[in-house]
């Protein structure tokens, strides 16, 4: 599965979960249900991946995890916010370059309607 296939299941399950718990819960609470849709739906996925930091031929535990990773392939980054800012993005950026992912979905579940 590609990336871009990965995320269009991804969204779609996104929105399914959203639309069943609405917005106002913890952002733990929508990785487990997205998690568990996500399954249900046969896709491989991994929850809170451990991503070391490679920095000057050492290899560093700085303790960051992605939220979950999809299909080996796509990182999907969760909040539950009032608003995203760019720190966010920067972050899920930062991310894709460490772990040389292709692709990232920076997800916030703290909207009125998730497909916007």
């Amino acid at each position: 599965m590609t990336a871009n296939e990965a995320a269009k299941h991804v969204v779609d399950a996104a929105i399914k979960v959203h639309t069943l718990l609405g917005p106002g819960l913890l952002e733990s609470v929508y990785e487990t249900c997205l998690a568990h849709e996500l399954v249900r739906r046969g896709l491989k996925i991994e929850r809170q991946l451990h991503l070391p930091i490679r920095y000057d031929d050492v290899t560093i535990d700085t303790g960051l995890r992605l939220d979950l990773v999809v299909e080996h392939c796509l990182i999907v980054e969760l909040k539950a916010t009032e608003s995203l800012l760019p720190i966010h993005s920067a972050q899920l950026l930062t991310y894709l370059k460490l772990g040389g992912y292709p692709l990232g979905l920076l997800l916030n579940f703290n909207v009125i309607h998730m497909k916007d």
